[in-house]
């Protein structure tokens, strides 16, 4: 029996490694490998599982992903609540590069992936309505306002396919639909999540004003090079954030997350 979790976290852009002194595990899913081997280690007295979803070295592009896999071998090591960090273009001007968005919805704009592990002959139809977990996003949202982080406690973010950046046309619908921020990876990990029953958190840091908001500072459009700064001056954050959330995540949850497929089997 692998080493055993009860929370887990996907590294997203620039936050490739977590624990220096961890368990190193290496799992076979029914969907192939994980990104990388899993770190497990302790967090405040909690047992952690850590992924970073691009692979060590950032060499998986967001389309690519095995997220099947990578959700699949957390829950295998028994854990019941992930974190999702992700780095995020801002499609609001009021929303600037180093804030954080703890998202309550998303819009998916992917094509092709592998969201689901119901292909029959098991029918399941999972309720999306509210796809992120209602106790954690609270919680870090206190979290945030305690370490005087830039934050919001709700937020649309809209999923890409990638791995280009938009259009400014794109990135112009996006905001004038009302959605907060863009990113590429959120889609279908969180939902995933849901199909096992475990609860998801997603912190979203802008990094840009992705292809140039309109109201925004002038700025040129996003380049890859833009995001890596921003992340290397802010990913310290998320992590203390991490450091200081996980100890406080209630064992026993009060939300329906771990029970969403009472309802949903046909």
């Amino acid at each position: 029996m692998p080493a055993a979790a009860e929370i887990g976290v996907f590294g997203g852009s620039g936050f490739y490694e977590w624990f220096a002194d961890a368990e190193t595990v290496t799992l076979d899913t029914p969907y192939g490998p994980t990104s990388a081997p899993v770190s497990v280690a302790d967090v405040g007295g909690r047992r952690v599982a850590f992924v970073p979803r691009h692979g060590p070295k950032h060499t998986i592009p967001a389309p690519f992903v095995n997220y099947r896999a990578n959700v699949w071998a957390m829950h295998e090591l028994g854990v019941r609540r992930i974190i999702g960090p992700s780095a995020v273009g801002s499609l609001q001007p009021d929303l600037h590069p180093g804030d954080l968005v703890i998202c309550d919805q998303f819009i998916d704009r992917t094509t092709g992936r592998s969201d689901t592990y119901y292909h029959g002959p098991q029918v399941v139809h999972i309720s999306a309505a509210d796809p992120y977990c209602p106790e954690l996003r609270p919680l870090a949202g206190r979290v945030a306002a305690e370490q005087k982080l830039r934050f919001r406690p709700t937020g649309t973010v809209v999923v890409v396919q990638g791995p280009r950046f938009s259009t400014r046309a794109e990135s112009r619908w996006y905001g004038r639909m009302g959605w907060d921020i863009v990113g590429m990876t959120q889609y279908p990990e969180v939902i995933l999540a849901r199909e096992l029953e475990m609860c998801y958190l997603n912190l979203s840091l802008v990094t840009d004003y992705d292809a140039g908001v309109e109201g925004a500072p002038e700025v040129a459009a996003v380049q890859a090079q833009d995001v890596i700064r921003v992340l290397a001056a802010n990913i310290a954050r998320v992590r203390d954030l991490l450091a200081t959330l996980i100890p406080m995540i209630p064992s026993t949850p009060s939300c329906d997350c771990q029970r969403s497929l009472q309802e949903a089997r046909m």
